[in-house]
């Protein structure tokens, strides 16, 4: 029988705070939407999003950028990784699946 992981009302609380910015949501749709072929000329990945792209698509500064995605992460909602000068960002669907149930339960 499969366990199924049940967030806490704290981390319910903080994904649901980090999802209340319209630009975290709209960073969050473009990490969904990510999946395509890697960008040669720069530094997309597959199933990541460089920070600079989504600057360069969100038409958000860097470090506006670099302060939503540390929410996000703090939230559990994106992971990141970097590789050497970029950092590449991924959505954690599981975990937006768990609190999508979890508001479903309210």
């Amino acid at each position: 029988m499969d366990v199924v992981h049940r967030l806490t009302e704290s981390e319910v609380d903080r994904a649901l705070k980090a999802l209340a910015s319209g630009q975290r949501r709209a960073i969050v749709r473009l990490l969904a939407e990510s999946g395509g072929a890697p960008d040669p000329a720069c530094c997309a990945a597959t199933t990541e999003v460089c920070a600079c792209k989504i600057s360069e698509r969100l038409g958000l500064a860097a470090s506006t950028v670099s302060h939503h995605m540390a929410l996000l992460r703090e939230a559990g909602l994106v992971r990141a990784r970097k590789d050497g000068t970029w950092v590449y960002y991924a959505l954690d669907r599981e975990r937006l699946r768990e609190v999508a149930d979890a508001v479903a339960r309210l």
